[in-house]
């Protein structure tokens, strides 16, 4: 990197630092009292959990004839993309199906980074075939694709904007009763086998939104470790930096006892809830074993000590951001993905430009955690520790800098592209991805600092290179 360009980034970075809110009403811990904000809005005071009923081992996708005949399936839809219906993963759960009589239909055109026309078409299939249950087998693309086939099936008068989140849809809670779906991941990223949420491209405006609700959470996610011993290493890679994003951004999101509204009604507390002390052990274990066996797993494929750990770590960090959500990594990220130009991941078989959502998430992370860490600087400097920094002589005051260059050294040693210049953006593209991000503030607003659309330019601008 240029050192007229490291220097630019140095003094935004510095700069996001220095301008951190200290109103009373963002540097609370969770020894304050809930209810009242000092600003007198009413703020929530309970936090919930949801989250799948979750089964784990080698082999584990054997079982998925018996759970679908046990729940008494006649008619069930197995879902996948084009790439996994050739690969063993689909192939062994359709053996099970087989084996024990169950009836099926394979929809196998889910689109990697599902659009809204790609769920559509997927919804359309699942309501003319009227099945009784259902089975993803793939990625966070097909999980979350199902997700959303099961709901408008399951409420086929519903326009689809009816449950897309605010402001981009109604956002309605859902109310209906859904079908049973069984969840097979075949990543180690998403966690979507755990969550009730499902994120697609909304085409029309060329950003990422999403279906958060509790009720389209899987079932039962089937976790098989021997299904990541087919992912190639960018795949691991991109889909490990998903976790490592999705632990950072619930551990040091807003607690929820700060987040406001104050629900009326218990159906209207969204699943992004906040921090809270819950969310907060599955996040830093997850982040723990990312720490220690990310590296390991992208650059030896056969090391399936490495792979079924990621694997496991994916539904921690699910279980923890499914509850307390996620911030400003991921709503940044869903402009880098949906304005895609002519960028294609390496490792990744699509017909289409592509920046992978977890590429799209970490490429951020280091000026977005300098930019919170004024917040909750224990929290920043104890993930910086967890993923390799000496911070016994670092000042509090330092622990945004500190988490940032430890991000930068892990993306470093995995090859990463050096930041957003690299996936085929420049500065002059900045005013759009500032756009992008205004309507996701289901995650933005969960950030512990509160940031104007000066702030989000600045944050982009210092992502532009990485090292």
């Amino acid at each position: 990197m240029a050192t007229a360009a490291r220097a630019r980034v140095a003094h935004l970075l510095r700069q996001l630092q220095r301008a951190a809110c200290q109103c009373p009403t963002h540097s609370h811990t969770y020894s304050q009292a809930p209810g009242l904000s000092p600003s007198g809005k009413t703020t929530d005071y309970a936090f919930e959990m949801a989250v799948s009923n979750i089964r784990y081992g080698a082999g584990v996708t054997n079982e998925v004839g018996m759970d679908l005949q046990n729940m008494g399936a006649k008619n069930v839809c197995l879902m996948t993309d084009k790439n996994l219906s050739q690969l063993p993963p689909v192939q062994v759960a359709m053996d099970s199906l087989v084996k024990n009589g169950i009836p099926f239909t394979v929809y196998d055109n889910v689109r990697v980074e599902p659009t809204d026309a790609s769920f559509m078409e997927a919804i359309e299939f699942a309501q003319k075939g009227a099945f009784d249950a259902y089975v993803a087998v793939g990625g966070g693309s097909t999980m979350d694709t199902c997700k959303a086939a099961n709901l408008y099936a399951s409420s086929p008068h519903s326009d689809f904007l009816d449950y897309v989140n605010a402001p981009i849809g109604k956002g309605k809670p859902v109310s209906v009763p859904l079908k049973p779906l069984i969840a097979v991941p075949t990543t180690s990223g998403t966690g979507s086998e755990t969550t009730g949420v499902a994120i697609f491209d909304y085409e029309h405006l060329k950003v990422k939104t999403g279906i958060a609700s509790r009720a389209i959470k899987p079932t039962l996610g089937l976790i098989d470790p021997l299904h990541t011993l087919h992912m190639p290493a960018r795949v691991v890679a991109n889909s490990g930096f998903d976790v490592l994003c999705h632990a950072l951004e619930s551990y040091t999101a807003l607690p929820y006892h700060l987040r406001s509204p104050c629900p009326s009604n218990p159906i209207t507390r969204p699943a992004y809830q906040g921090s809270n002390p819950i969310s907060d052990i599955w996040a830093i274990h997850a982040l723990r074993i990312v720490a220690k066996y990310l590296k390991r797993a992208v650059r030896n494929p056969d090391d399936l000590e490495a792979r079924s750990h990621m694997h496991l770590a994916s539904a921690f960090a699910g279980i923890g951001f499914g509850n307390a959500g996620v911030h400003l990594c991921h709503g940044m990220s869903y402009p880098i993905s949906g304005l895609v130009k002519t960028y294609k991941a390496k490792d990744y078989n699509v017909d289409h430009p592509l920046v992978p959502h977890g590429l799209s998430v970490v490429l951020t992370s280091p000026a977005v955690f300098t930019f919170t860490a004024q917040m909750f600087p224990e929290r920043h400097l104890e993930t910086a520790e967890i993923l390799g920094a000496d911070t016994r002589t670092t000042r509090i005051q330092d622990a945004g800098l500190v988490l940032a260059d430890t991000l930068r050294k892990f993306l470093f040693d995995l090859d990463v592209d050096d930041g957003l210049a690299a996936v085929g953006y420049s500065k002059a593209d900045i005013p759009a991805l500032v756009k992008g991000t205004l309507p996701q503030e289901r995650v933005t607003k969960l950030a512990p600092r509160p940031q104007s659309e000066e702030d989000l330019a600045a944050l982009f601008e210092a992502s532009m290179k990485l090292y």
